[in-house]
């Protein structure tokens, strides 16, 4: 009963925000009650690690019905306090370098997915078609489709590959603000937003307090940077740009990743020249290496014609590029980025070295999951090479590493008796083109 109720609200508010779309709602956070933070219990992950008060999602569930009212009534109080989040680090680039995490505590989480939900009911109805990242019912690969898909039709063109430096450490609290309040002016959340944004970080017994940006990890910051871009790069591409070209152009976005792309060449470069000062008047900085103009144009038909072959385009860790498929055709294909496949096998190098001595069915059962998401998310039409390449290079490692298990090594008859028990995933397509 607690869901329906939760979900006919949520049904009310898109209903609203849809049909007065220039309407500016001033009364949101009467919806948060005691069965709107149990439904935000239910969706928060519960196998995060904990924030700084060391508290699990295990122990805030044994008093849950109390704790959250406690928690309902410091909100409406207005005596709610965001406490900061812990700073840890996860590995980026195959370990070279990295990449700060922010980690909320469990009843943060809570609050921040109520207020969310309410969030992405509003903005669901306003951003573009164009933008996948962090939002319900969109993913990464339907991005990866509909940029495959419009470069195909359009015959490819040149196309700007977009890289924002530091975007969820750059954020400007005020123009976020700004934003947020041209459809959301319901006091109580605006408070409770700059709450968030105003936290700060513990990074072991340091507190940092933040001047702009927001840690990544909050269940609140993906939606601010949804908004944050929307304004930014997908409102001003649609109504400012767009009707000023000569040619055809479209847009993909998927968080703060996006390419752009032209049938006009003059288009393109316009575009790449004035997109710095954009960003600049919203506090971010494009990366001047990363951030470029490919010509993507469908090569000639005629192979006898001295044309420049076309560049590629990397977009979520699939490069796009041009080739002839088994009917002659020129189509737009996608294979695994040469970084983002380093960067699976050092994983998978990583974990056979570290846990060689474990037994075999333990090693078998780990590789076989890593293995299987690497095809779950790589498994694309036409990447069967980079698959296979994948699959092979898998079997020389493991083999390598139990070699070392023991100073007689692994010979290749005995390997491939071993893998007639433990046969490790073959490669499979997960993502068809020919499957709708």
């Amino acid at each position: 009963m607690s869901s329906q109720t939760v979900s006919t609200k949520l049904q009310k508010i898109a209903t609203l925000a849809s049909y007065h779309p220039k309407l500016t709602l001033t009364t949101l956070i009467h919806h948060i009650d005691m069965d709107w933070l149990v439904e935000a219990f239910r969706r928060t992950r519960k196998s995060a690690a904990a924030g700084i008060d060391g508290q699990s999602a295990e122990d805030y569930a044994q008093n849950l019905e109390e704790n959250l009212s406690n928690l309902l009534q410091r909100v409406k109080a207005g005596r709610y306090r965001a406490p900061a989040v812990r700073r840890t680090y996860i590995d980026k680039d195959g370990g070279k370098q990295k990449r700060p995490l922010g980690i909320p505590t469990v009843e943060d989480k809570v609050l921040q997915r109520a207020v969310v939900m309410i969030l992405n009911e509003v903005y669901e109805q306003d951003f573009y078609d164009c933008s996948y990242g962090y939002r319900p019912k969109h993913s990464s690969h339907q991005a990866l489709k509909s940029l495959r898909d419009q470069l195909h039709v359009n015959k490819g063109g040149y196309v700007i590959q977009l890289d924002i430096s530091s975007f969820f450490d750059e954020m400007d609290h005020n123009q976020l603000k700004e934003m947020i309040s041209k459809r959301v002016r319901d006091g109580a959340i605006l408070r409770l937003i700059g709450k968030w944004l105003k936290a700060g970080v513990m990074e072991g017994t340091q507190l940092t307090r933040n001047t702009s940006g927001s840690p990544q990890g909050g269940v609140v910051s993906p939606v601010l940077a949804n908004v944050y871009l929307h304004y930014v790069l997908d409102e001003w591409f649609h109504q400012d740009v767009m009707p000023r070209l000569k040619g055809k152009a479209f847009m993909v976005r998927y968080a703060d990743d996006a390419v752009l792309s032209f049938t006009n060449r003059e288009d393109a470069e316009r575009v790449l020249k004035v997109l710095p000062n954009r960003f600049e008047r919203f506090g971010l900085r494009l990366h001047p290496d990363k951030t470029m103009l490919t010509n993507f144009c469908r090569p000639a038909y005629d192979e006898t014609q001295n044309v420049t072959p076309p560049g590629t385009v990397k977009f979520l860790g699939l490069e796009h590029y041009w080739a002839k498929s088994l009917r002659d055709y020129w189509v737009v294909k996608q294979k695994t980025e040469k970084k983002r496949f380093r960067n699976s096998l050092r994983k998978i190098k990583d974990y056979c070295k570290k846990n060689r001595h474990k037994p075999l069915e333990e090693q078998h059962h780990d590789l076989c999951l890593k293995m299987k998401g690497h095809y779950s998310y790589y498994g694309v039409t036409g990447n069967n090479r980079a698959l296979d390449s994948f699959y092979n290079q898998c079997l020389l490692i493991w083999k390598k590493w139990l070699g070392r298990r023991n100073n007689l090594g692994m010979e290749w008859y005995r390997y491939k008796r071993l893998l007639r028990r433990y046969r490790l995933p073959m490669p499979i397509i997960v993502h068809s083109v020919y499957r709708t």
